[in-house]
């Protein structure tokens, strides 16, 4: 996959930077493509502090963007959809100081999904603004180690990445083999 976004950032020549943020973007609205590997892209590509910094612009565009374009697609379905369960009702009064929070501990939580994240809070009545603030805040921690690792693993022997590749795969086919079991 880091070969098809380097692919596409190379060719853009000058505007490199600006596609790896576009990639985000849609990498956040899809929800379904890690972010680590346009991550890795960047800083295989830019270097460590520029990579990072890219990959972070673009973490923080691309959830606002998704949280917008959820609110929107929220606002078309029929309300009464998500007033059939107490916590949709409750999340959708919250707002301010403790959307800020719920949002910002959310973020620091390494395994939730961001596109869940974004989600709730379209769900809710969180302001954009405070929605960036708290997303953007909370992004920093888990966008710093996920470079730090790629880093990490991009600096090791080749040993070690065939290990790292191995039990990847290993974690994929018995993720794949439970879930055909139920």
């Amino acid at each position: 996959m880091t070969g098809v976004f380097e692919d596409l950032i190379t060719s853009s020549g000058p505007y490199g930077i600006l596609v790896s943020i576009i990639i985000n973007i849609v990498i956040c609205i899809g929800g379904v493509i890690p972010s680590i590997f346009i991550t890795a892209t960047n800083i295989t590509f830019f270097g460590f502090h520029t990579g990072l910094a890219i990959s972070y612009i673009g973490e923080c565009v691309g959830a606002v963007f998704s949280f917008w374009l959820y609110r929107k697609g929220i606002k078309s379905l029929n309300p009464s959809i998500l007033n059939k369960n107490k916590w949709l009702i409750k999340l959708q009064n919250t707002q301010g100081w403790d959307s800020f929070v719920i949002i910002l501990v959310l973020r620091i939580i390494p395994l939730i999904p961001s596109g869940i994240i974004n989600l709730t809070a379209a769900i809710s009545k969180t302001s954009i603004f405070t929605f960036f603030m708290a997303s953007s805040l909370g992004m920093l921690p888990g966008i710093f180690i996920e470079a730090y690792s790629i880093k990490q693993v991009l600096e090791s022997s080749s040993l070690l990445k065939y290990i790292l590749a191995f039990i990847t795969v290993f974690i994929i086919f018995v993720y794949l083999f439970k879930k055909n079991k139920t």
